[in-house]
């Protein structure tokens, strides 16, 4: 008989052996050494998550931006998300999304813009100013960041689509914003929650605690291992 607590552990074993050898083949195909500490993870991270090495020259990293990134998940910026597929990649920090809920919809009907808009402006209400955001699915969730002016710590746009992704993704870099983008039309949930836990990892060394919490959310702290989704 295996017992749960042994079999858990023996998949955590299984999962670090397989993700080690994944960036051992990674290395032996492209090497990336030439990069910056963070701009390295961050790409390496992403063709790990995609196995899609063209990453190498469509992400647009900037080390200074990436840094600050870091130090901002490390002080606690909560981290908000635009669709629930990003959510759920995400582990060791809560996070704010509100596309699922009935007010997004609500709101959308009333204003006349895209679901997805809408979760943007209910997720500012309660994040506030300050936090990281992470765009992988919904070019108008970025949008939306860029004409209300969120005042973000750093933003993750990395949306999907044929329609829009690319030329949002364009006025991001050309915005003052802080972020890291990607410039062709892909990206997608699984790449820009690799780009985040790539800042992840160094702000939990760093800070020795998980990151992310923002104002006031240590005190409805969930368990370890949640995400929660406000």
């Amino acid at each position: 008989m295996t017992w749960p607590s042994r079999a858990r552990a023996d998949a955590r074993a299984d999962a670090q052996t397989d993700e080690e050898e994944s960036y051992r083949v990674l290395r032996s195909r492209i090497d990336l050494s030439r990069l910056p500490k963070h701009s390295r993870d961050v790409t390496e991270r992403v063709i790990y998550a995609t196995a899609d090495f063209d990453y190498a020259t469509d992400l647009v990293c900037d080390e200074e931006g990436l840094a600050a990134a870091v130090a901002a998940l490390a002080a606690g910026a909560p981290v908000v998300v635009d669709d629930v597929t990003v959510a759920a990649g995400i582990s060791g920090s809560p996070v704010f999304c509100k596309v699922g809920e009935p007010l997004a919809r609500r709101l959308a009907r009333t204003a006349g813009i895209p679901v997805a808009a809408a979760a943007v402006r209910l997720a500012f209400g309660e994040a506030g100013p300050g936090g990281v955001w992470v765009v992988g699915c919904a070019p108008a969730a970025l949008a939306e960041i860029l004409s209300r002016g969120v005042e973000s710590a750093f933003v993750i746009g990395m949306p999907v689509g044929f329609v829009g992704a690319a030329e949002v993704k364009d006025a991001l870099r050309a915005s003052p914003i802080r972020s890291v983008s990607n410039v062709s039309e892909k990206g997608g949930a699984a790449a820009a929650v690799a780009a985040f836990d790539a800042l992840l990892r160094p702000a939990v060394a760093v800070s020795g605690s998980r990151a992310g919490w923002g104002r006031g959310a240590a005190a409805a702290a969930p368990p370890p291992g949640n995400v929660s989704a406000r």
